[in-house]
């Protein structure tokens, strides 16, 4: 599917006047945030104001994993606050009169940041990534409900590994360190992650869109403006 049949898919939901949220699933490394990114941009070029909220604003903060002894397992499903995230979604879906604050990752400490994103009343989309989005458990199953579409997002297999393992040493883990992490800690999650693709209301083949940077503005041309 191209970038303008995703605009386009995005109009229809939103043509009712109701605000839209669109979640992101896949597994670590498939793309999620450079996906979500880049809609945003190619939904505000199309004249539907859009805010990027990441799920991953919900992390359990080190200081909290710790305490819980959990800290070496970061990024698993009880990593998470997922009952704050769900609270969330649903003041975004209700609340459009005002301003909602989400927090942010800031991926430089790894940690959570509180009330960094406004999403203001003229918002018409919000498109959140997350890995458990279709997570066949009780409060991600209310996550899902919380949100209009979730897609998921595959890419190569190889691709994924390779661009998760770099990701790790960017963020300051050794190439040992990262490669003991994806395969002790990422590639279980995307096991769970994996099994949950059916559950999605659109696959979306990352290798096929231009996710360039710039480029998801020229999604929009061809699919019109909202009006």
């Amino acid at each position: 599917m191209s970038g303008a049949r995703l605009i386009e898919r995005v109009r229809g939901l939103a043509a009712g006047g109701d605000r839209v949220v669109i979640g992101i699933a896949g597994c670590p490394g498939a793309g999620k945030s450079t996906l979500a990114g880049r809609l945003v941009e190619g939904l505000a070029a199309a004249g539907l104001p859009a805010v990027w909220v990441p799920m991953d604003g919900f992390h359990l903060a080190d200081v909290a994993l710790e305490a819980l002894g959990r800290l070496g397992r970061k990024g698993a499903m009880d990593t998470f606050d997922a009952h704050g995230y769900l609270a969330l979604l649903r003041r975004l879906r209700a609340e459009t009169g005002n301003v909602v604050y989400a927090p942010s990752f800031d991926r430089e400490i790894e940690q959570p940041i509180a009330g960094a994103i406004a999403v203001p009343p003229g918002t018409r989309v919000v498109v959140s990534e997350g890995n458990y989005l279709l997570a066949d458990d009780d409060v991600w199953r209310r996550v899902r409900a919380a949100m209009t579409e979730v897609w998921y997002a595959e890419v190569d297999d190889d691709v994924r590994l390779d661009r998760l393992t770099r990701r790790h040493v960017r963020f300051g883990k050794t190439r040992d360190q990262a490669v003991r992490w994806v395969a002790e800690v990422d590639e279980p999650n995307a096991a769970l992650i994996r099994a949950t693709r059916d559950q999605a209301d659109l696959l979306v083949d990352i290798d096929a869109l231009d996710l360039t940077d710039g480029h998801a503005a020229t999604w929009s041309r061809g699919a019109g403006r909202s009006g």
